[in-house]
């Protein structure tokens, strides 16, 4: 197996509710030397091209339609010429940057995407939004877990269209299951680990967020 995770981090803004807010965003990208899958397109797409380089690129799996995530789609697909995977229960937040358009395909909980010789497991943890999706590459011992699970506790909920309680019973009942030692990849800061967050489930529930 010559897969491997590689990663740029991208800057920009993001945008809900009427307000704007400063973002740096981890883009992460799985593959071997010939091809690979790119998770979440934000704002920078010659940058993310930059480190896919020559290779083919499966799919741009997208954990979210937060326009943070999303707002680079466009240019990115015209650089490398892929499909982007989103979960239909976050179409409403794709609209808001989209308008009028659908995304190539749409993944649902279950899906496995294949690339250099691995699984990538789609896992819908619904909270942050409604699709939020988690991507699990078990033979890399790694979960790219989008705005669902940081280091230090859940994605915020504080927007439209999230709710503390279900991102809470996501992580739980979906992400805490996996191995303690599986690398958490996130959609911005820095990674942890299964193992890490899982003694603190209490203590997120008890502070609110």
């Amino acid at each position: 197996m010559n897969a491997r995770i590689e990663k740029t981090v991208t800057s920009g803004t993001f945008s809900l509710d009427g307000g704007t807010w400063d973002v740096d965003n981890n883009v992460w990208v799985v593959g071997d030397d010939e091809e690979c899958v790119v998770i979440d397109a934000p704002h920078d797409a010659a940058a993310i091209a930059a480190l896919v380089g020559g290779r083919r690129v499966v799919g741009i799996l997208l954990t979210h339609a937060h326009d943070d995530h999303i707002d680079a789609l466009g240019a990115l697909q015209e650089l490398v010429d892929a499909p982007a995977y989103l979960h239909p229960e976050d179409l409403v937040l794709w609209e808001r940057v989209y308008p009028g358009t659908r995304p190539v395909r749409e993944v649902a909980d279950g899906d496995v995407i294949t690339v250099a010789g691995i699984e990538i497991h789609a896992l819908h943890t619904p909270g942050h939004s409604p699709g939020a999706v988690c991507y699990y590459a078990p033979a890399l011992g790694a979960l790219f877990s989008g705005d669902t699970l940081f280091s230090g506790g859940p994605g915020a909920t504080g927007r439209s269209y999230s709710d503390f309680p279900t991102i809470v019973e996501s992580i739980r009942t979906t992400l805490l299951t996996l191995p303690p030692t599986t690398a958490v990849h996130t959609g911005h800061g820095d990674s942890t680990t299964i193992g890490n967050e899982a003694p603190h489930v209490q203590e997120w529930i008890d502070r609110g967020h």
